[in-house]
Order: structure tokens, then sequence, then C-alpha cells
């Protein structure tokens, strides 16, 4: 099947029914075919070919996803950037990715200095969509050739371009309507508050698929959010935990009439406390999502009525294998720890040009996450931390995230990170740094963690700060707070 199909029978099933909302303009389920069969058309009518990448740097909204599946359509793959990174990081992907085509809006990048040699700016997106070729576009794709590159965060290094074919997007598509928002239907909103560019556009696709309304915020804002949530009378939504947390301290959340009904969460861990006070304020409604690049949002998931196991990430989804092997690549038995693989149909066809990390990720056919963790005797997964976290302090085992949790637990700590800092007698130095509401002391929380952590996982210091740096996902980026921790030592030495 190709997903344009998914598209053009929703037109048929759904018809002049909303299919998105973003402010005063609604696009219907056949309105959303006929503009993706005119871009598409269009962009192979520009001299792009089937197989060629196509870069997408535009605003979260209707526009973006436009632009998505007409590439869809047309058979071009997607190369997905997002507006909150650099200029570099922009030039680094088109690049790497060998992008032959840019659709994007002129205030998000001087396209000039990107070298690629179709370039679609959002006027000229807006000219196509209104008076395009709107004949059926619809151009055939082998499941298993590149569909779309994903790239990896790049916490440790450079980011690596992720091959996701048709085989793994219908799969997620699969996995998300099986185990994650089984009863997704038709005149449900699924409000869109995290970027399209990232998880939250891994729910627009199921939303077509059953006939539900998507209402795309263009940036994410937490009073706007219980606004808007109120407003359009969102059923669904999904967040990462930093924009929890943001919810939870925005002004009216005590007043919020909100309806959810399923909110989904994931792209980083969440605090126990964190979790207490949001099934306190919304219910217990909350299903964590446990995925990576490489398997994008599939790998585990923890329904509602699971949540009172503290710290787990769920049972495998109902299509994908998941172990925990030990160095040597030998499955451990529950209670051992490990790092976490997984195997499935929705794992990334490898790495774009990089054979060898792609044999190193997937050897012996198991997707290797670099996250350890364990499984317990009901089957259900708990990740501790990633594998390049670690730390070695004094020479015990340190997770940064059990000392994270710890810190969140804290009256007033909104964000934390944990880091390890070099030490001549432990190694690894345990220093964390928070922000949060105003008024917090260091030596507080100090005087906390003596209480909740054992000596060797306490910080050696604790850092106040106003924000802790994110990546463009709102994921807490651990390596730039050290770097700005060593770079403030070694300016005060």
């Amino acid at each position: 099947m190709e997903i344009g199909s998914l598209i053009r029978r929703a037109a048929v099933h759904h018809g002049d029914a909303p299919c998105l909302i973003e402010g005063a303009r609604t696009v219907s389920f056949r309105a959303f075919d006929r503009l993706t069969d005119r871009v598409g058309n269009a962009l192979l009518a520009s001299g792009l070919a089937e197989g060629d990448r196509v870069g997408v740097l535009l605003p979260n909204g209707i526009d973006c996803l436009v632009a998505y599946y007409a590439l869809a359509k047309a058979g071009l793959v997607r190369v997905t950037l997002n507006g909150r990174e650099t200029a570099d990081d922009h030039a680094y992907k088109l690049a790497d990715s060998g992008a032959r085509g840019l659709i994007h809006a002129a205030a998000l990048i001087d396209a000039d200095a990107v070298d690629v040699p179709v370039r679609i700016d959002d006027e000229r997106l807006a000219a196509w969509m209104a008076d395009g070729d709107d004949r059926p576009c619809q151009r055939q794709r082998a499941l298993d050739a590149p569909y779309r590159l994903g790239y990896t965060g790049g916490t440790t290094g450079r980011p690596k371009g992720v091959t996701l074919t048709t085989r793994g997007e219908l799969a997620e598509l699969s996995a998300f309507l099986t185990d994650l928002v089984p009863d997704l239907r038709a005149g449900d909103r699924f409000l869109h508050a995290a970027p399209i560019a990232h998880a939250s556009g891994a729910f627009f696709l199921p939303a077509v698929a059953r006939g539900a309304t998507s209402v795309v915020m263009p940036r994410f804002d937490a009073a706007e959010f219980l606004t808007l949530a109120e407003s359009s009378g969102a059923t669904m939504t999904f967040l990462v935990p930093t924009m929890l947390a943001m919810i939870l301290e925005a002004p009216g959340i005590d007043d919020a009439d909100g309806r959810f009904r399923r909110i989904c969460y994931g792209a980083s861990p969440i605090a126990p406390s964190l979790l207490e006070r949001a099934e306190a304020r919304f219910g217990r409604v909350f299903a964590q999502v446990y995925g990576q690049a490489e398997s994008p949002m599939v790998i585990t998931c923890l329904q509602p009525e699971d949540h009172d196991r503290a710290g787990a990430c769920g049972r495998p989804f109902t299509m994908v294998d998941v172990a925990v092997f030990d160095d040597d690549d030998r499955p451990l038995p529950p209670g051992e720890i490990g790092e976490i693989v997984c195997r499935g149909p929705q794992l990334m066809s490898g790495y774009w040009n990089r054979p060898e990390a792609t044999e190193r990720a997937l050897r012996g056919g198991w997707l290797h996450t670099g996250d350890v963790g364990f499984r317990d005797a009901d089957g259900f997964f708990t990740i501790l931390d990633r594998k390049n976290d670690l730390l070695i302090s004094g020479g015990f085992n340190v997770y940064p995230r059990e000392v994270e949790d710890a810190l969140l637990g804290c009256d007033g700590v909104v964000e934390a990170a944990v880091v390890g800092l070099p030490d001549d007698k432990w190694g690894d130095r345990v220093h964390a740094v928070v922000a949060g509401r105003d008024g917090l002391d260091a030596d507080a929380l100090m005087a906390r963690m003596r209480e909740r952590l054992a000596d060797y996982k306490r910080p050696r210091g604790i850092d106040i700060w106003s924000e802790l740096p994110k990546s463009a996902a709102n994921k807490i980026l651990r390596r730039a707070v050290r770097e700005r921790v060593l770079e403030a030592r070694e300016e005060q030495a």
C-alpha cells in the first residue's frame, strides 16, 4: 500500500469533515487530498525525480503537512528539518542527504546559502496549492525503498541520517492504532502542540486513517495550550515531559476544563513526581511511548492503567520484539541490567551512507538502542539511562536519570540535568543543574538529596539556571549542560 492511498481513501470516507484546523483556517479531508495532489504534481514538474531527497523547513501548520504528504505521493524522499535548529544544522542535513530540493519558509532560512537546485519558498508553495494541477498524483514506491530521512539527535556527535521506509511507516501506523491510540475515531480532535517535524507529526496519519481532526498550534505556549484545548474540544494530544511540566506551572491550570481521553508522552523520561501531579490534574489518561529515530515511536508502550509501575516504559508494541542483551549480545533474564534491543518491521533500513554504523547498530538483526535497562518478570521494561551517560563515581555506577528524578521531586524544580565532571579522586564527580520557580536554593536542594539518595549518588554541587539548553525536540541536552559548566569553571580558574 502507498501512503497516498490512505489520504485518498480518507477523502472518500470523510469528505468535507475537518481534517486540519490551524487558527481560523480549516481544511477538509477532500481538500487535503486535492492540495497534496497539486503540490505533488508541481514538485515533479519542477525538475525533481522520484527518489530525490527534498528538505522541508516550514512552521508548525497545515502547509507543512501538505508538503510532507505531497512528497509521499510524488515518490520523493522527505528530509525533515526543524525551525529550532541552526542554519549550520540545516546546511549539514541537506548536504549529508544529497538533497536536490528544499521547501521552506523564507523567514526560516536563507535559501541562497544552501546548495540545492530546486527551492520552493512559502509563496510559491501557496501558489501551487491555489492553482496547481489537481489530477491524482500517485507514484509507486517499493515498500523498502527510502520514504523519508530522519536524523538522530546528535547528542554524542554529528547527527546520522536514518533511512525510513514505507514498510516502517505503515508498521508505525498499525502499532499506534493497535496499542497506543486504539480508540481514536472520527469526531476526535488531536491537538498538535509539539513540533510536527518531530514526534507529534507521527500522530497525523493515524488521525487521517480514522477520520479524526488534527488541530495544530503554530508554536507551543503553555497557557495557550490550555485555552486551545478547551476551545477546540481536544480529546487527545502528545507532549514531551518538559512541555507537561510547563503546562502544570501555567496560570489558569487549576481552572482549565480539559476533556482529554488520552495524553501520549515520550521523547524523554518522565519524573514520577511530575507524572503524579499530571494525573492528579488530568486523570489517568497518560500513555507513554518509547522509541528513537531508528525505531520511530515504536519500541514499548505503557498504558494508562499500568502507570503504577514507577519508572517503567511499558511492554513491547504488539509487532515488536524487545529484549535485554549483555555486552556480548547474549540475552539476559528478567531483572538483569543490560542494553535494550528490539526488532520488527518498524525499524530503519539503515543509516544513510553509513554502512559500518548500520552494521554495528543492527548486528544480529536487532537494533541496539544504546539504552541501559532491564525487564521484570511481567514483561515490563525500565530504562535506567543512556549507555553513554552512565557515570562511574568512586567505582559505583550512577545513573543520571535517578538523580534527576530525585531533584524533580523537590518543590519548585521544573528542569534538571545531572552530568559527570572529571575528578582525580572520584573519576566522575556528580554535578547537577536545575531550573524552576523563583526562590530555588542550592543548599536546601543538597539537604533534600542527602535524605533521598545514597552518598555516592548525591550531587557534589548544584547550579541554578533560568533555563536548561534543549534540543529542537525539547529534550534537555546534558552534553551542552556539561560543556557550559566546564567553561564556567575554566573562566573562574
